[in-house]
């Protein structure tokens, strides 16, 4: 698997990932202000981040851990106000995300139970 394919991955699983954010949002609360900002706490770097860790640990098999690691060190522009670690693990996650929504749905589902669990 090329970088090339990484990235694809990475855009595609952004998509996905924020798709997944808004529909458990959506039914949560009437306003739309609080809906933007609830979408907007859990589809960013620090979030993503965090939960790039947490499934590492727990949830990924050595197969999408090697996908991981391959997608945390690929050469990407990062703004200068971001913390490159974060980012880098957030695009990590956005990842596998993505691949996992082009070749294994029920896993994405299972993922996604996982990341459902910490958005509070």
């Amino acid at each position: 698997m090329e970088s090339f394919d990484l990235k694809r991955f990475a855009h595609l699983g952004d998509a996905v990932y924020e798709v997944f954010v808004r529909e458990n949002t959506v039914f949560k609360v009437k306003s739309q202000n609080l809906m933007h900002k609830m979408t907007t706490n859990f589809v960013c770097a620090t979030f993503q981040a965090k939960m790039a860790e947490l499934i590492y640990d727990i949830f990924l098999n050595d197969e999408e851990k090697e996908i991981y690691r391959r997608a945390r060190n690929l050469n990407l522009t990062i703004n200068k106000k971001n913390n490159p670690a974060i980012h880098r693990h957030a695009t990590a996650f956005e990842v596998i995300v993505g691949y996992l929504y082009l070749n294994n749905k029920p896993r994405l589902r299972e993922l996604f139970d996982v990341v459902k669990e910490n958005l509070v």
